[in-house]
């Protein structure tokens, strides 16, 4: 397991030089439905780089590895953040910042009459849990 600040020095070069690749689109669209593709499609990049990653580490989880709706979640969790500079990142870890931390609940709104049962998911996926579904899907995202 990396440390929080290896994780946070991945996450930055991944931010500025990632590419997100095509071919992948046919991994995702495997699982989503149309519209939520369309909400993918318009993340920002290193969100759908981001998110890919953790879909991958979902796939691969003892725990979460046959839960469909949790891939749904891996590829959609941060749909509510939009397009987010790397300045406003580094700033909601270091000091915090309201529009980044209401992610969850705009990826609510987003997905609320296209798929509830995912969009509840997302509205609460860094809620502290005691469901162990969701307590890996934490485990896997902030690594």
């Amino acid at each position: 397991m990396n440390s929080p600040i290896i994780a946070r020095i991945k996450q930055g070069f991944t931010y500025l030089f990632g590419k997100f690749n095509h071919s992948w689109d046919l991994n995702i669209v495997a699982v989503l439905s149309h519209e939520e593709f369309e909400l993918f499609c318009s993340m920002g990049r290193y969100d759908k780089i981001h998110s890919y990653q953790i879909f991958k580490r979902v796939k691969n989880s003892k725990i979460l590895g046959k839960n469909h709706l949790y891939y749904k979640l891996a590829l959609l969790h941060d749909c509510g953040k939009e397009e987010i500079s790397l300045l406003r990142r580094v700033k909601k870890v270091l000091i915090g910042d309201k529009k980044v931390e209401n992610h969850a609940i705009l990826g609510f709104e987003k997905l609320k009459n296209i798929n509830i049962e995912l969009a509840s998911l997302i509205r609460q996926h860094h809620d502290k849990t005691d469901d162990i579904f969701m307590s890996e899907f934490q485990i896997l995202d902030s690594e």
